[in-house]
């Protein structure tokens, strides 16, 4: 019996090929994917916690690939490659690397010019990086980490608590984080923002 995957709402569908990819055999539905994903999610957030990053190494295309192998590498062989096909979003495959460089090269501006704050820095970059989809897939639980890594290791702030919730399963936090999303891509980054900072996590 193969993966078998139902997707929420802005979520990406894997193809055949990346589904090859999956190292532990035995997960066939999306609630054990869901499982192992999460208990190596919190591994990662575990390396996180006790790792003091520089600001210049988290600016880099190589610790945007290694954080998403630490947060998917037990599960996935392609963990921290980009992907080499189109989605459903996100841009062209063969114009990630381009559009990264671009994005690490405005936030680094950003910071040097105090053109946001802290907190709006971390989401702008977390929307834009969304938006680029850099992998197969975990690309939304991949932005969230980020943005916390940059406003505790950049900015020395607080991390975002996002309704003490990791939006996985659909439900109205996830309805909530996806109006959000749809409302920064008209350029209204705010409600994205205020989404970041809420802490209920009632269903």
């Amino acid at each position: 019996m193969g993966l078998e995957l139902q997707y929420a709402d802005g979520q990406t569908p894997i193809d055949e090929n990346e589904k090859e990819g999956l190292k532990i055999k035995s997960i066939t539905t999306q609630g054990e994917l869901d499982e192992f994903e999460q208990f190596n999610i919190e591994k990662a957030v575990e390396w996180t916690i006790h790792t003091n990053f520089k600001p210049e190494r988290i600016l880099t295309e190589e610790f945007i690939k290694d954080l998403h192998k630490k947060m998917f590498g037990d599960v996935w062989k392609w963990a921290g490659q980009f992907r080499r096909s189109d989605k459903n979003m996100g841009v062209s495959w063969m114009q990630i690397e381009i559009e990264l460089k671009k994005l690490l090269d405005d936030t680094k501006y950003w910071i040097e010019k105090n053109t946001f704050s802290p907190e709006e820095n971390a989401i702008r970059f977390k929307h834009r990086i969304v938006a680029i989809h850099c992998f197969p897939n975990g690309n939304g639980r991949h932005s969230r980490l980020i943005a916390d890594i940059i406003m505790e290791s950049i900015f020395g702030q607080e991390i975002f608590s996002w309704h003490q919730s990791n939006m996985v399963k659909a439900g109205d936090i996830r309805k909530k984080y996806i109006t959000a999303l749809r409302k920064a891509d008209n350029g209204e980054i705010k409600p994205l923002i205020e989404f970041a900072k809420n802490r209920k996590a009632n269903q």
